[in-house]
């Protein structure tokens, strides 16, 4: 782990004079090196083990396999090609990735330009005017004189990084593309988690649409029902009252419904780059949506090295930590060397004569003697920085394995919320239809009915929201490792994992 304390490579820094010194400190960069943080030395994410390594519910089964890799197209496992499509529009023209893949450019391009200081600089100057000189300026006295006064000249000039304040500043550079790459690579994992989810809670909508409406059916059958019991007079009016404000009830319950579809609708236009008005997306069925079967579950010591936002916290650290040495740098003398060859004349033909001709060569050191500590506090202040970094770093560890342990637990719960849900469902079914045959046998009065149709519309709509939620963790569970982006192709091709 980096501490803040300043770390040398060369104990003479300071001791020798001149050019020997100069030699020496070639190879020598203040500032502390920066190494990775370790892994938490933790072997579990919840503090009680999980309660099997499959869980089961509604006749699908989930298991849970230590170890194993993250796929980068865990989507596909849902096994809905219009769900594939719906990712693949959006990673081709969503303008948040889009931005953050041009903001990763940028940063590179930074990178590059940064290399140039390791690297002599040359200068080209060539001026050409026409002047008037007053003597009084000078003490002299005299008439001033016009002349033509044409001047071409070039300069080399190297920069010797004797305590490495340019390579710890290019080290920050490398270090900010990092964060940057880290960066695009959440918004990959955000994008692709967020059309999942949204396709799943719109089939999940238009579910609960549709059960609705069958439910109302159901509900208009039983008021024809009822309405030629009261005109035989086997039934109060208030029967018939009663099933109308039910079936009114339910109605204005699909309103909030299809806006919430509509909600999720426009967001997918969005996410994949489009405006609503000019969408065309499909519409998936829940139940066409599979249960990813098999759940991979990453090692503690592998999830920093592979979830984004731990990443790209660590490139932070490691920006700070060469800020650090960019400021303690700062603080030692700098040395340069440069050169200057040129002509001057009162005429082009001028510049070719060696008596107008003038040249320069030698070394210039700057050494900071006094700067009121703003040099000192600077390279305070960017240890502070840093502390701020590695407090932020480990917070979003300790996030990030929260939300492992949670999708996990989510999981488990799920499996046992979804199975009572099926089983409520199947008994308010069964029920209904009993009650609904002895209600026109006329055995049972129509409030046992009512007390039922209510019993299953809540049923349903509670074991489609428990079949969404379940979908909807497992993505969770997949987001939360990483989102498997290492094992992509472009990765595997040009890439390098972390």
């Amino acid at each position: 782990m980096l501490t803040p304390h300043v770390s040398r490579r060369c104990a003479l820094a300071g001791v020798l004079p001149g050019v020997m010194a100069a030699a020496l400190l070639g190879a020598c960069a203040v500032g502390p090196d920066f190494s990775r943080p370790a892994a938490p030395a933790v072997h579990a994410y919840t503090h009680e083990p999980l309660a099997a390594t499959a869980v089961t519910a509604d006749s699908k089964t989930q298991h849970f396999t230590p170890g194993a890799a993250v796929p980068f197209d865990w989507w596909r496992l849902f096994g809905s090609a219009q769900l594939d499509a719906s990712v693949d529009e959006a990673l081709a023209h969503n303008p948040t990735l889009e931005a953050s893949e041009a903001s990763l450019r940028e940063s590179q391009d930074n990178l590059r330009a940064g290399y140039g200081v390791f690297f002599p600089q040359i200068d080209a100057q060539a001026e050409a005017v026409r002047e008037r000189t007053s003597p009084v300026a000078n003490g002299l006295t005299g008439q001033g004189t016009v002349f033509n006064l044409i001047t071409a000249s070039g300069t080399i000039s190297y920069a010797l990084d004797v305590f490495g304040g340019k390579r710890r500043t290019v080290e920050g550079l490398q270090a900010q593309a990092d964060y940057q790459r880290y960066l695009t690579k959440a918004a990959y994992v955000t994008l692709t988690a967020n059309v999942v989810n949204t396709t799943i809670a719109q089939a999940a909508y238009a579910a609960e649409i549709r059960a609705t409406e069958q439910l109302i059916g159901l509900e208009n059958q039983q008021l024809e029902i009822t309405e030629a019991q009261v005109r035989a007079g086997t039934s109060a009016y208030a029967s018939v009252l009663s099933v109308r404000s039910l079936i009114a009830t339910n109605q204005a319950s699909l309103a909030p419904l299809r806006q919430k579809f509509s909600e999720a609708d426009h967001l997918l236009a969005t996410l994949e780059g489009v405006f609503p008005s000019e969408a065309s997306l499909p519409e998936i069925d829940l139940s066409s949506l599979s249960l990813p079967k098999d759940l991979p579950v990453s090692l503690p010591s592998e999830l920093v090295r592979q979830r984004p936002d731990i990443l790209s916290a660590e490139a932070q650290l490691h920006v700070a930590s060469a800020s650090i040495g960019v400021a303690t740098a700062a603080m030692f003398p700098s040395i340069s060397l440069s050169g200057t060859y040129g002509a001057g004349g009162r005429s082009f033909g001028n510049l070719s004569t060696d008596s107008f001709r003038f040249w320069s060569i030698g070394p210039s050191v700057t050494i900071p003697l006094f700067q009121g500590g703003s040099l000192w506090y600077g390279r305070k202040a960017a240890i502070d920085a840093y502390q701020q970094s590695l407090a932020n770093y480990r917070q979003t560890v300790l996030a990030a394995f929260e939300q492992v342990a949670d999708a996990l637990k989510a999981l488990e719960y799920d499996a046992q919320a979804l199975e009572a849900q099926a089983e409520a469902q199947r008994d308010a079914v069964g029920a209904l239809s009993l009650l609904q045959a002895s209600y026109r046998a006329g055995t049972v009065g129509y409030l046992d009915v009512l007390v039922a149709d209510v019993q299953l519309h809540q049923t349903t709509i509670a074991y489609l929201q428990a079949v969404a939620q379940r979908h909807q963790d497992t993505v969770a569970l997949f987001v939360a490792l990483g989102g498997g982006w290492w094992n992509g192709q472009d990765e595997a091709s040009g890439g390098q994992r972390p």
